[in-house]
């Protein structure tokens, strides 16, 4: 039997979803019931009466899906598949860093542990970060927002307006180079650039679209050109191309590869709806503090 037909055996009889972020391997995001970015599909997996969520993504994603899934067992494949840009910021430096600004109101990206997001007084995404932050300034509080040094000036240069910013990145996003965009403009003078806010400045710049995974997959779609740049993790090319066989699409760098991303694997998949493992768990009050700073941030978006 096919590993992929074992797959889905195995799912059927442990009433299990899989989940598979946008920048996974091909193989695995084929084998998924849903695609996309990490709280689309802790959302998405919380309004299905699966019994268990198999995600495959990074640690901090698998602990999303549980705050917003208590009642369901969360697995991920791979324990050390995790998100070095969420591990920039623990709580201590985050409270160390509030007891320096008590006014301020706190945001913290998806992209960080529920123990930082217990902390905050709302979450964003990178999607929605935007239309978070210019609903807070409303308020007149200073923004302290973290990890992501980068999504951070993104947004607060749109807004003309300084945030406390914590020093975080994405090493995936900063591999990629502002000669990297501009040697595939060159090469391909027709194409459009897409590039993710979390990648540094000098290379949003130079972007026709700076857009989140989610809204960089509609933009291609609803888009009249055929050609794209895409200036973000490798793997969220086999989803477009497969969405939009009829156009063409070219990784800004090659070295835009995320280690941990592809730890995620067919065979670990299997040994995971078999042994149910690994499953991740959050402490009850850090989940019920965390799910507050989410549930506030859909209110406003």
């Amino acid at each position: 039997m096919e590993i992929q037909d074992r797959i889905q055996k195995l799912k059927k009889e442990r009433n299990a979803v899989i989940l598979a972020h946008n920048y996974q391997l091909p193989e695995v995001q084929d084998i998924a019931d849903y695609v996309g970015d990490s709280l689309g599909l802790s959302m998405q997996a919380a309004q299905t009466k699966a019994d268990v969520i198999v995600f495959c993504g990074v640690h901090f994603m698998a602990e999303t899906a549980k705050i917003l899934s208590p009642e369901k067992t969360v697995l991920l494949p791979d324990l050390k598949a995790g998100c070095p840009m969420a591990d920039m910021i623990d709580p201590e430096g985050l409270k160390a860093l509030q007891a320096k600004h008590p006014g301020a109101v706190t945001v913290c990206y998806v992209n960080t542990t529920a123990a930082v997001k217990a902390l905050c007084d709302y979450c964003c995404t990178s999607g929605n970060a935007l239309a978070m932050a210019r609903h807070l300034l409303k308020t007149g509080r200073d923004i302290i927002f973290v990890p992501d040094r980068y999504l951070a000036g993104y947004i607060s240069d749109q807004l003309g307006h300084p945030f406390i910013v914590w020093p975080g990145f994405c090493p995936t996003h900063a591999r990629i180079l502002p000669e990297d965009i501009q040697k595939a403009k060159k090469d391909h003078p027709d194409a459009k650039v897409l590039v993710h806010p979390e990648c540094p400045p000098a290379l949003t710049a130079l972007a026709d679209c700076v857009a989140s995974t989610e809204k960089m997959c509609k933009f291609v779609s609803d888009d009249p050109a055929g050609e794209f740049i895409i200036g973000t993790e490798l793997g969220i090319i086999h989803r477009m191309q497969k969405e939009n066989p009829q156009k063409i699409f070219y990784p800004a760098s090659g070295r835009a590869v995320c280690p941990n991303m592809k730890r995620i694997t067919l065979e670990k998949i299997l040994w995971s709806l078999q042994d149910m493992a690994h499953p991740v768990s959050v402490p009850e009050d850090t989940m019920n503090r965390a799910r507050g700073a989410i549930e506030r941030m859909l209110e406003i978006v």
